[in-house]
């Protein structure tokens, strides 16, 4: 049991390294990361691997017309194949807030942010890859100290199809990797 435990907190740390190494591969902010979203002269403290759902919520644009209106991610967080944590939209004044993103360890530890910065995603199915400016965090843990989060390689999310009727919700299975970035 014990040497079971060794085994899984050794492949943790692996898979934490080559998420890190394979995401930090090259420099000019890593090999194949857009310029837009680099963070420079800071270091990387943590990647953790989103699975989950973008959800859409169809609502009428400044046109008047219906479209769909990206609302909320609810992911969960992975380190490895183990669940640590989770990802989602901020509540204001009991309403969703989708200007402001939530990542909650399992530790205790949390960040919130805004998007500062986008690039296009791999294909025109992927989510764009974004950088965002943490603007409140709380614990002691691994996210503690970060100041900025990277949502790269990501994989789906983007909704597809006619929206037409306003307040329907429709959920796009997405993954993606998010670097958590620190002061150096």
């Amino acid at each position: 049991m014990i040497l079971d435990r060794k085994v899984m907190t050794m492949k943790r740390a692996l898979y934490r390294s080559l998420v890190l190494a394979s995401v930090l591969h090259g420099s000019s902010a890593l090999a194949g990361m857009p310029d837009e979203i680099g963070v420079p002269g800071e270091i990387p403290g943590a990647a953790l691997r989103a699975e989950g759902a973008q959800i859409y919520e169809c609502q009428l644009d400044a046109a008047n017309r219906l479209v769909w209106q990206a609302r909320e991610p609810a992911a969960t967080l992975m380190d490895g194949d183990n669940s640590v944590g989770h990802h989602y939209a901020a509540l204001r004044w009991e309403a969703v807030d989708a200007r402001t993103l939530v990542w909650e360890h399992k530790d205790g530890s949390s960040v919130k942010a805004r998007i500062v910065a986008r690039a296009a995603g791999r294909t025109e199915d992927d989510l764009p890859w974004l950088k965002f400016g943490v603007i409140t965090q709380s614990g002691n843990g691994l996210l503690y100290g970060v100041t900025h989060v990277q949502r790269i390689n990501t994989q789906g999310g983007v909704v597809r199809g006619p929206c037409s009727q306003a307040g329907t919700f429709r959920s796009v299975p997405y993954s993606a990797d998010y670097v958590f970035w620190r002061a150096e």
